[in-house]
């Protein structure tokens, strides 16, 4: 199958990625050194581009601005955690995975996946219902990261879990109603940490699978944070206790 991309950022990334980019629409005077660039890795990777009217882009891709650009590209590939695993193993590094359990935002998804590869997290695994899926809009939202983060889609998260643990993981799920504040605990690795759905957050028996569930400490008269920046603070408390950062409380 194929889709459309849109944006300088994610083509460049999908031109970088593993899945094939077959053809980019490039708007007629549609300048600039990121452009450039641009045409400069197309031209490296053998893929065509055709100058068309803006008119034209803005038929082909309706979903947000497409500035100025659009390419033509193969379905994101979902990847396998035996997969995801065995690149952890060959970089030395004890796994780190996150389970998005129900996102269902694009613009939240595309900014998780942005954040865990950033961080450097393996692999993010999603179900394959009752959640958005790695679209256009999620690829644009995540300035072209997913190109570079494998994402596992599955049907029943709680057989994951299962199967992690017996692996060795130690899974940590975020919860308002956690009994230990983010920052307090001591994460163990290797480590999954479970992020639920905006609104309702983690399922039931997914929190019941949860090692250990931590909150964020709420202060003001809001009693939760976006779902995407609340991964973005444990993830990185996750990365900060494993570059040995200021001991943390048991």
């Amino acid at each position: 199958m194929r889709e459309l991309l849109a944006g300088v950022n994610s083509i460049m990334e999908a031109l970088k990625g593993r899945r094939r980019v077959e053809k980019i629409y490039l708007q007629q005077g549609r300048e600039g050194k990121r452009v450039e660039e641009l045409l400069r890795l197309a031209q490296k990777r053998g893929v065509y581009v055709q100058y068309v009217e803006k008119s034209k882009l803005d038929q082909m891709y309706s979903l947000s601005n497409h500035q100025g650009v659009v390419a033509r590209v193969e379905s994101y590939e979902y990847a396998e955690i035996g997969e995801v695993l065995e690149i952890a193993a060959l970089k030395g590094q004890s796994p780190f995975l996150l389970i998005l359990d129900g996102i269902e935002d694009p613009q939240n998804m595309g900014a998780i996946i942005r954040t865990a590869e950033c961080a450097g997290v393996h692999g993010i695994v999603i179900p394959r219902h009752q959640s958005v899926e790695i679209t256009a809009a999620v690829a644009k939202a995540s300035a072209g990261a997913v190109e570079h983060m494998p994402i596992i889609q599955e049907t029943n998260l709680v057989n994951v879990i299962k199967e992690l643990k017996e692996k060795g993981f130690w899974v940590i799920g975020a919860d308002m109603d956690g009994s230990q504040d983010y920052f307090s605990v001591t994460i163990p690795s290797p480590t999954v940490l479970v992020i639920g759905g905006e609104g309702q957050g983690m399922r039931r028996l997914v929190k019941n699978n949860c090692d250990i569930l931590v909150n964020i400490p709420m202060q003001g008269k809001i009693n939760s944070l976006n779902a995407a920046v609340a991964s973005a603070l444990l993830i990185y408390e996750v990365i900060r206790q494993r570059n040995g950062g200021a001991k943390a409380k048991k």
